[in-house]
C-alpha cells in the first residue's frame, strides 16, 4: 500500500511512532531526497529513543540542506541530554510542522469560513490544500471540502509566486465555531523569485522624494511624498 505525506503527519499525530518510521522509510524508497520525510523519521526515531539513527538521519537533511532550521534544531535537542517521553510527541511533532522560518512561513486566519460542523472535523497539524480560482486562494480539506479563502492582500501576493513555480503547503493552526488560523510555508522557491521573500511583515511607508510646499505662508516648508514598498 502507497502512503502520503498525510499518512505519515496524521500516523506520528496519534503517536503511533513505528508506524510514522515504516511510512517516511517508503516515501523515502520513492525519493531518497525528501528533506521533509527524513525530517519526520528523524522526529519519530529520536521520540522513540534511537537517538544515534536520528542524529545520521538529521544530518542527512543537512547534507541536502546545510541551513535546514528543522534539521538544526533537531540535532542541538539531541545533544542535550534531556529525556523524551513518547506522551511529548505530538506537540514535538506540532512544532517541528510549525517551525517558523522568516519570509518562508506566515501564520494567517482565514476570511469567509466554512460552516460550524465542517470546521470542528479539523485537527491542528491538519494537511490543508490551495486552490487558486477566480484571483483568491481558496483553503480545501481534500479537493471539494471548501474551509475558507485567504486575505486578499496575501492570496494576491502569493497568487503571483504560485504562478511563477512558487510552491506552498497549508496546515491547520487553530480552529474554532468561528474562525480558523492556518500556517502557510513555503515549500519551493522558483530561480526567478531569488531574494524575494514569499511572506513579509506589516508594509512600511518610505519617502521617496520631497516638493517644496506652494503655499505662500509654508515657502520654507517641505512636503514629504510617500508610496509603499
Amino acid at each position: 500500500m502507497l502512503h502520503s505525506k498525510d499518512d505519515a503527519i496524521k500516523t506520528a499525530l496519534k503517536g503511533d511512532w513505528e508506524e510514522a518510521i515504516k511510512i517516511n522509510k517508503q516515501l523515502l524508497k520513492e525519493n531518497p531526497e525528501d528533506i521533509e520525510a527524513l525530517n519526520r523519521l528523524a522526529l519519530a526515531l529520536s521520540i522513540i529513543g534511537r537517538a544515534p539513527k536520528a542524529k545520521s538521519t538529521y544530518q542527512k537533511v543537512l547534507e541536502l540542506d546545510p541551513l535546514n532550521s528543522i534539521a538544526l534544531k533537531g540535532l542541538k535537542k539531541l545533544k542535550s541530554d534531556s529525556s523524551r517521553k513518547n506522551g511529548d510527541g505530538q506537540s514535538l511533532l506540532v512544532n517541528n510542522i510549525f517551525l517558523e522560518e522568516t519570509g518562508k512561513t506566515k501564520v494567517v486566519d482565514l476570511i469567509n469560513i466554512a460552516q460550524a460542523q465542517v470546521i470542528s472535523g479539523l485537527k491542528t497539524g491538519q494537511s490543508l490544500n490551495l486552490q487558486v480560482k477566480r484571483s483568491k486562494i481558496f483553503v480545501m480539506e481534500g479537493e471539494r471540502q471548501y474551509i475558507g479563502v485567504l486575505p486578499d492582500d496575501i492570496g494576491k501576493r502569493l497568487i503571483k509566486f504560485i504562478a511563477g513555480g512558487n510552491k506552498y503547503e497549508a496546515y491547520v493552526r487553530s480552529s474554532a465555531p468561528s474562525s480558523v488560523s492556518v500556517f502557510l510555508k513555503e515549500v519551493k522557491k522558483s530561480v526567478r523569485f531569488k531574494g524575494q521573500l514569499s511572506f513579509v511583515s506589516a508594509e512600511k511607508k518610505l519617502p521617496i522624494k520631497k516638493l517644496k510646499a506652494r503655499d505662500k505662508n509654508e515657502q520654507d516648508e517641505e512636503e514629504t511624498i510617500y508610496e509603499e514598498e
